[in-house]
């Protein structure tokens, strides 16, 4: 639901195409794609193999936002076989709230930092102005001088 709002909000409020991809298991992506570099290693005149991640998005164009309520590296563990600009959103530790929705504002992870996470990396890639990522900022009543969660 909260990646589908996010996705509402890019495509409504900033012309964003999005398309949603679901992970159930960053932990077993890392390890295939592991595997396949272990084989490509030990079998160099074979047939080389790729990642699933690798292969599933190949033809994907855009930038990747992960968002995961566990701790960053978990979906960071795939980064070297994501295409392009990925950008993780996780936690940075645990506790900190009685509902789901006040962790994930704490740690900065709910619908609003998708949004600006997508619209930031699309910055970086040349692909929007700066002014979009301020006026995302200021339409989702982000505040940019908020304590880094990592510190709190």
């Amino acid at each position: 639901p909260i990646a589908q709002k996010a996705a509402e909000i890019l495509e409504k409020d900033y012309k964003v195409a999005t398309d949603i991809w679901s992970v159930t298991s960053y932990t077993e992506l890392r390890r295939d794609g592991q595997d396949a570099e272990r084989h490509n290693l030990l079998h160099p005149e074979g047939d080389p193999q790729q990642a699933y991640v690798a292969e599933i998005l190949k033809d994907a164009k855009g930038v990747f936002v992960a968002a995961s309520d566990n701790v960053k590296a978990l979906p960071d563990g795939i980064r070297e076989w994501v295409p392009g600009t990925y950008h993780v959103l996780g936690t940075d530790g645990f506790g900190r709230s009685d509902r789901r929705s006040v962790l994930r504002d704490h740690f900065e992870i709910d619908h609003r930092y998708m949004v600006v996470s997508c619209i930031q990396a699309l910055v970086k890639d040349g692909d929007l102005k700066p002014e979009v990522l301020s006026k995302a900022l200021k339409d989702l009543g982000i505040n940019p001088d908020k304590l880094n969660p990592r510190l709190a």
